[in-house]
């Protein structure tokens, strides 16, 4: 029996400001990103989606909503696909910029490879991969689709491809509103397919 777990990055978000938001509430989808999850839901208007899950944070919810709406779903609410935790919430910090500026920073930035400064990686895999069995138990046969953000969603992916966790951001292929797909024969994780249906976006512009 195949069944299929979309993993959908929300849109863009609303921070003009340009600051790490992470958890933080209240901050929403801009316009940009509305129509980029308007355009999700046009791209999977044909599919058989049984499970509408988000993460808990604005931007997810509001990047579910159109899909949900569109195939007469309640949108459900998992913790295990919110934000990674990181210490710099609410900061600037871009390159040369804002907090990574100051000492008092530094001594959360001596191991990338937990990473220091936030929730360690192997930590972010396992709570993000329970949220995927729940949702294929809940789409069994059919599809979910589960709307989570830039960092959690690759480190999963890296994770069930056996590549090690630590990595460089610029090079993760997760675009805004993209879909990284996981196919199921059974509880076998027999495909991983990437998607962008709402275009490519830097991914050094985390948005996350």
């Amino acid at each position: 029996m195949t069944t299929v777990v979309h993993l959908l990055r929300h849109g863009e978000v609303h921070n003009p400001d340009k600051i790490l938001y992470g958890r933080l509430p209240n901050f929403r989808l801009s316009d940009r990103g509305q129509r980029q999850a308007l355009t999700v839901a046009e791209a999977v208007a044909g599919h058989d989606l049984a499970h509408v899950v988000a993460s808990p944070l604005q931007r997810a919810q509001e990047t579910a909503a159109p899909i949900a709406a569109a195939h007469r779903l309640d949108i459900a609410t998992d913790e295990g696909l919110i934000e990674a935790g990181n210490v710099f919430e609410g900061q600037r910090v871009a390159v040369g910029d804002g907090a990574l500026r100051q000492p008092k920073a530094w001594p959360h930035l001596v191991n990338p490879f937990r990473p220091s400064w936030g929730e360690p990686y192997v930590e972010i895999a396992h709570r993000m991969l329970g949220a995927v069995y729940r949702a294929r138990e809940q789409a069994e046969g059919r599809e979910a689709l589960c709307v989570s953000h830039q960092l959690p969603i690759w480190t999963l992916r890296r994770f069930l491809e056996a590549k090690r966790l630590w990595h460089d951001p610029r090079n993760r292929q997760c675009s805004l509103a993209s879909l990284t797909s996981l196919v199921f024969d059974g509880e076998a994780l027999v495909d991983i397919v990437y998607s962008e249906p709402a275009g490519t976006t830097d991914p050094k512009v985390t948005g996350a």
